[in-house]
């Protein structure tokens, strides 16, 4: 069990609207152990990924395995199942506001299994302490500056010692030395938990640190991937224009429109 692929897309396609699909074939595979980037312009389909993975929404086309079983073919009891085994992420957290540091921890343990409230209480101390955040466990979410409360988030999503965390926009909103403090988190807790991640980042930099292996994803299909020593050495011009933050280059900065001075010499009719 320990050898399946974590998570692997083969030809996957995806649209809210049959007409309109957002993916389009894409393949990517996340091995045992590895932490996989997914970045791309805002839009480009990253997060939709996720959902894919999670089981939220079905594909289109193509297959969605998570530990070897096809998501798409999953009734209620086996999402239930798979989704116990992941966790997840949000981006700036999803703490419950009405629930203190403790509770928010402790609620995957309480809702998912049938251990006593000693049991989760260690549980939940053992993993506030692996953040650096137990002495932070009777504080309220409003309490906590937008690092904390990232690293209480990452404590509940590791609350079920999952084998697969998914993390939407971790790095977002936060100051340099809390982007560090979670990035290094994340690399230790997945090396910790024998687990594999997926991070959707537009933080260059700070995955270059610490990822195994990137996707770039534009207009719905992967357009480039390797390691980090394979992506900081590479021409290709879309991956070159996204590490560099270029303005000029494949990804252009006007939409497509028609020509500019016909359109206002239309309106001056």
């Amino acid at each position: 069990m320990a050898d399946l692929i974590p998570v692997r897309l083969d030809d996957v396609a995806f649209g809210y609207d049959p007409s309109k699909r957002i993916l389009e074939k894409v393949n990517l595979t996340v091995r045992p152990g590895q932490i996989v980037a997914l970045m791309g312009g805002s839009g480009c389909g990253k997060t939709t990924i996720l959902r894919l993975i999670g089981g939220t929404v079905p594909a289109s086309a193509g297959t969605v395995s998570v530990f070897g079983e096809d998501v798409g073919v999953m009734n209620a009891d086996a999402l239930r199942r798979m989704r116990s085994r992941v966790g997840m992420l949000f981006q700036f957290g999803a703490l419950f506001t009405d629930l203190s540091v403790f509770d928010n921890v402790a609620f995957p343990l309480r809702e998912c299994t049938n251990l006593g409230e000693r049991m989760i209480r260690d549980l939940v101390l053992m993993k506030l302490q692996a953040v650096g955040l137990r002495g932070a466990s009777t504080l309220m979410p409003h309490q906590l500056s937008g690092g904390m409360a990232r690293r209480v988030a990452l404590a509940r999503g590791i609350a079920l010692d999952p084998r697969l965390m998914l993390f939407d926009e971790p790095f977002t909103g936060l100051d340099p030395i809390s982007l560090a403090t979670i990035g290094r988190l994340v690399r230790e807790l997945n090396d910790a938990l024998g687990a594999s991640s997926i991070i959707v980042t537009h933080d260059v930099q700070e995955s270059l640190q610490i990822v195994d292996y990137l996707y770039f994803i534009a207009g719905g299909r992967v357009v480039a991937e390797g390691t980090p020593d394979g992506v900081r050495a590479s021409e290709q011009p879309f991956v070159r224009q996204f590490v560099r933050g270029e303005i000029e280059g494949v990804v252009p900065f006007h939409q497509q429109a028609a020509d500019y001075r016909s359109e206002l010499l239309a309106g001056a009719r």
